[in-house]
């Protein structure tokens, strides 16, 4: 229950308990805030707490000076450009930690990597990402359609957000499948079909229409027969 506990901790610790003008402070302060030291000690006791072992007062401990670390290098090093980039590398690297000393007292057991239903399964996931992307898109190349000069409907959107949005829906498939919940399958279909709907009715574009449900249906199609070959 290591584990399990330095995570509660530290999700109290760095969301719910730390406001978000503490956080200005920081970043405008850096090492001179005080609110660091707090944020820091805020850890250090929630992680005792949490254990409440006195034996274990090491990895309080372990855990306030690694956080503290962590905390100071992502305050020191980022600007505006990669404050984004350092929030993910600030949160793997404070999981890293626990999961060190989770290592450490044998909390993990790494024989599901010989599991053959979970190497199955995280197969089936893989595919469904970035390699089934790449298959539509291939697919797809040939009837790309053009941008129309005279349209002046606004058509920008997201860098890569259909890349993404595709993604997220063939997993979501692929979970609904799993769990035999076949009808969360229609239901993504219906909801996609609605954002879809008014965009497309402004768009005024038959082939657009085309590609869009082309696209849609060979994404659902993989994610619904690799669900059923994996079951």
């Amino acid at each position: 229950m290591i584990f399990t506990k330095l995570i509660l901790a530290h999700l109290l610790g760095d969301f719910i308990l730390q406001p978000n003008s503490w956080v200005a402070d920081k970043e405008n302060r850096k090492l001179k805030s005080k609110f660091l030291y707090f944020h820091v000690l805020i850890h250090t006791v929630l992680t005792f707490i949490f254990l409440w072992d006195i034996n274990l007062w090491w990895v309080a401990a372990l855990v306030g000076v690694s956080h503290f670390i962590i905390d100071a290098s992502k305050l020191s090093f980022q600007n505006i450009k990669t404050k984004k980039r350092w929030f993910f590398i600030d949160q793997f690297l404070h999981i890293l930690v626990i999961l060190g000393i989770s290592w450490y007292y044998k909390e993990f057991d790494v024989s599901i990597l010989q599991n053959p239903e979970f190497l199955k399964i995280l197969m089936a996931i893989l595919f469904l990402t970035t390699p089934s992307s790449i298959i539509i898109k291939i697919l797809l190349s040939s009837w790309t359609p053009v941008a129309e000069a005279q349209n002046n409907i606004q058509t920008e959107s997201l860098t890569s957000a259909g890349k993404y949005i595709g993604i997220l829906e063939r997993l979501l498939v692929f979970i609904f499948i799993l769990v035999n919940h076949w009808e969360g399958v229609g239901f993504m279909v219906a909801a996609k079909s609605v954002f879809r709907f008014s965009d497309l009715a402004q768009a005024k574009q038959r082939k657009l229409t085309e590609y869009v449900l082309v696209g849609t249906l060979l994404s659902f199609g993989m994610a619904v027969l690799t669900g059923i070959l994996i079951k």
